[in-house]
């Protein structure tokens, strides 16, 4: 019988699996082998709850491959090395893999190709970013351009259906399953497939109908909240945006379409910024504009641990990242709001944000983290115009209106009215004591005044691009 590897990486799932559909159109026995690769684990950007995440999607895969009579071969060790001597012993006659573009593991990859038979399959991505170049064959760097022409390539096919039965591997040793680290406590994110495509089908049902008006909500669920599982392939990028189209095709009214055509957009950024990390790596090492190379960005240890605390003074601000910090989770809007108060506010160079995020994210992605960051930091492909400059105050005023996300996870303001619960400092000193909440005391003031912040940001950027240009 023949034989092949299936080489797991970021596609922790039997449904939509392209690499393993075709590994099992071309052989009789597939070995599916999860290697810890000890660089990625040492990584800087290797957080824990990321980890965590990781090792009960791969729980949760060993259980759904046992149920069809296989199971997850557990490695560890430099992936050429493990893989070299896994078709040592199994006799297989290729390694199926899904295609992943990040820079380590483009390098990683061409290593293994090089020596072993590694065929790739798409899924990380619907569309290859060689297949979305502009007309003279250069990448696109502005978005709305990309997405036209993404959205002209021809749909891919259905999601395919999971495989009722493999057959049962020959005897091989694989590690025990990690039981450390484990999960945050407050992350209400249960690893797996099966999950994924729970969250995927109630979000469609529902949610989706008001994304629109409802997804810059911080104090409502109004998103899919399907970032994790897209992050290790627990779901598909395919499934998502086939979900999306589907959702858009049986909508019974113009909101709801809306909704739908306005998460598929979001899931297009997805791709955009996979795309621009695939043909500018350097962007994990520096701005993607070089005329922004050269902001004088301070040095400021203790205000980038306060801002890491969720101790800024600014609610919404503080909220977003002690969210960050219990559930390994943040609203997308709460982002750009924390990293706009760190670059701008703070004028903290945009990658401590960006490093900080990716140890602390469940769904820290390089390519989506690192263009988040440099959209708001107004320095990479199609970013914000360095002078926009979030006034912490009316984004929670907007966006949390009644402040019940503030509320939820800064409890030091409970009991703070409304009329303040986005200015806590403005509280006369009888409303502090009834509210039990003592500026610099319970709760500390603004670290920085944004109004002077502000100018400052500017003064700085411009400073920057004369050295740049």
């Amino acid at each position: 019988m023949k034989t092949a590897i299936w080489w797991i990486r970021r596609d922790l799932r039997l449904s939509d699996n392209q690499a393993l559909t075709e590994a099992l159109r071309q052989v009789d026995i597939v070995v599916p082998v999860f290697i810890l690769d000890p660089k990625l684990l040492a990584s800087e950007y290797a957080g824990q709850p990321r980890l965590a995440f990781l090792f009960g999607g791969l729980r949760e895969l060993d259980n759904n491959l046992k149920r069809r009579g296989s199971q997850l071969i557990l490695r560890r060790g430099d992936p050429l090395e493990v893989l070299t001597g896994l078709l040592r012993e199994t006799g297989a006659e290729g390694i199926f893999a899904e295609e992943d573009y990040s820079p380590y593991a483009r390098q990683r990859d061409e290593q293994v190709a090089l020596f072993l038979p590694l065929k790739f399959s798409p899924g990380v991505t619907v569309f290859h970013p060689e297949m979305l170049l502009k007309a003279d064959g250069t990448p696109y760097t502005v978005f709305t351009p990309f997405s036209r022409t993404w959205r002209s390539l021809p749909a891919s096919g259905s999601p395919l259906p999971a495989p009722n039965h493999l057959n049962p591997l020959p005897a091989l040793a694989s590690l025990a399953m990690p039981e450390k680290p484990f999960h945050p406590a407050e992350s209400s994110f249960k690893a797996g497939e099966q999950e994924a495509e729970r969250r995927l089908s109630a979000f469609t049902d529902s949610a989706i109908e008001d994304y629109t008006d409802m997804r810059n909500r911080m104090d409502l669920e109004g998103t899919s909240q399907l970032s994790p599982y897209l992050r290790l392939g627990m779901l598909s990028a395919r499934q998502a945006v086939w979900a999306a189209r589907q959702a858009a095709e049986l909508a019974t009214t113009a909101a709801a379409q809306k909704g739908a055509e306005t998460w598929l957009n979001e899931l297009i950024w997805r791709e955009f910024y996979a795309a621009i990390l695939y043909h500018f790596p350097h962007v994990r090492q520096q701005a993607f504009r070089a005329e922004l190379r050269n902001i004088p960005w301070r040095n400021d240890p203790g205000g980038l641990a306060a801002w890491k605390a969720g101790l800024t003074g600014y609610p919404v601000v503080d909220a977003a990242m002690r969210q960050l910090n219990a559930t390994g989770w943040m609203h997308n809007r709460a982002r750009m709001i924390s990293a706009s108060f760190l670059t701008k506010d703070l004028l903290i160079n945009w990658q401590e944000g960006e490093r900080y995020f990716m140890e602390s994210l469940l769904d820290g992605d390089p390519a989506s983290n690192n263009g988040g960051w440099q959209w708001t930091a107004g320095t990479g492909t199609d970013a914000a115009p360095y002078f926009r400059v979030f006034n912490p105050i009316l984004q929670g005023l907007k966006f949390d209106p009644q402040g019940d996300y503030v509320r939820r996870w800064v409890p030091e303001l409970a009991l703070v009215p409304n009329k303040y619960i986005h200015t806590p400092w403005e509280m006369p000193t009888e409303v502090q004591k009834q509210t039990r909440c003592q500026i610099d005391s319970d709760y500390p003031g603004p670290i920085v005044d944004h109004k002077l912040a502000r100018e400052r940001v500017l003064l700085a950027y411009r400073s920057g691009s004369n050295q740049g240009g």
